[in-house]
């Protein structure tokens, strides 16, 4: 059996398989998601046609069918149009069987057309990646095995072309929508599956990705880390890369006396801070309100609950919520302010005016309850400037 050009330790494979997957890792999270998709970041020429290629001879995805999907996925988030959604399909099909959701949307010529503008049409594009779109991972069967031999060729090349339909199509949208911690009360069920983004360049930050879709950098909180941004960021220092867009920060400025029509813009504009803060004073009065009370173990577990949306709650958290809330007013007023306070950006409808006497009504009361963390957030909603 021909063994091929090198004769490694088996270590020295496994590093190479590592190193060639994590090049396809990024060119899926720079080039095709946060580049092509979100149009988060410019890339020069030659770092955009080199990861096109690339993903190419490693995937043989076609740029257009990806950017359109997940273009309709942040569109139809967790409803039935959503291609992969394991809120409504079952984690095991979408982690387990996720390329087949894939090959199966990309089939659907309404989502390419209405979503798969602006990906490139050049002549390269139109005669070789996107009809011979399989012929790259063919060559690059015959690279491996010339490279590595039969057994060992062959076993690099079925890890090279299985990667990203387990890592992006299964893990990312499948564990990324089921399982994990929230920075943000995004209106879907995504998660950050881990703080430190490097096996998935980056994309295990999820939650901060659907909160602040079209920032090329994932990470948010200071222990989090995203090694798609660094790559970004090496390009942007070669001139190969211009950022356009990062989510913002809360900006905080002087204490207002009180509410005008600035402090509603600034809330609406860091609606997202707000709700972080939010849950972080929920979570508060949670803690302080068990210590009060007496045979507080039956109100043990609820706290992810408390900031959920009431819709999905299942049977049991509910019914133990209410029972909570029949026994702590703190905490009852709490929550209820919670979604007294999302109102103020939700109701698009309503006027100016209606949106200041709704806030000022609502930090009035705040400020009045009694409930310290709420004073405190009603000092901050006072506090918000805007960028």
């Amino acid at each position: 059996m021909y063994a091929g050009v090198v004769d490694w330790p088996w270590w020295a494979y496994v590093v190479v398989v590592l190193a060639l997957t994590h090049v396809s890792i990024a060119a899926v999270t720079i080039f095709l998601h946060r580049h092509q998709a979100h149009r988060a970041l410019d890339l020069h020429p030659l770092p955009a046609h080199f990861f096109r290629f690339w993903l190419w001879l490693t995937t043989g995805m076609v740029t257009r069918e990806w950017a359109a999907i997940h273009r309709k996925h942040h569109a139809k988030c967790e409803t039935p149009d959503d291609p992969h959604s394991p809120q409504i399909v079952g984690i095991n099909r979408v982690l387990w069987l996720g390329v087949f959701l894939y090959v199966k949307e990309a089939w659907n010529a309404e989502t390419l057309r209405r979503y798969g503008h602006g990906t490139p049409d050049d002549w390269i594009e139109r005669h070789l990646y996107t009809p011979w779109h399989k012929l790259g991972v063919t060559i690059l069967l015959a690279v491996d095995v010339a490279i590595f031999g039969v057994a060992a060729g062959a076993a690099i090349w079925a890890v090279q072309v299985a990667w990203i339909p387990f890592w992006a199509a299964g893990v990312i949208n499948g564990v990324g929508h089921f399982w994990g911690y929230r920075n943000f009360s995004s209106p879907d069920a995504s998660t950050n599956i881990f703080p430190i983004g490097i096996l998935i360049g980056g994309e295990e930050l999820h939650n901060n990705h659907h909160t602040f879709a079209t920032s090329a950098k994932l990470s948010n909180r200071w222990y989090e880390f995203d090694i798609g941004w660094l790559y970004i960021r090496i390009l942007t220092a070669l001139g190969l890369a211009q950022v356009k867009k990062v989510a913002p920060r809360p900006r905080l400025g002087e204490l207002r006396p009180e509410v005008d029509f600035e402090t509603v813009q600034a809330v609406i504009a860091n609606r997202y801070d707000v709700l972080a803060r939010y849950a972080a004073s929920l979570r508060q009065v949670y803690r302080e309100e068990l210590r009060t009370l007496r045979d507080s173990r039956r109100f043990k577990g609820l706290k992810h609950w408390l900031t959920a949306d009431a819709a999905v709650v299942p049977d049991d958290p509910r019914s133990r919520l209410e029972a909570l809330f029949g026994e702590s007013r703190a905490l009852q007023t709490a929550y209820v302010m919670r979604q007294e306070l999302v109102a103020v950006w939700e109701r698009s409808n309503a006027s100016r005016e209606h949106l200041l006497d709704m806030l000022r009504d609502w930090c009035e009361r705040a400020e009045n309850s009694g409930i310290r963390p709420l004073h405190e957030m009603s000092l901050r909603l006072r506090s918000y400037a805007l960028g």
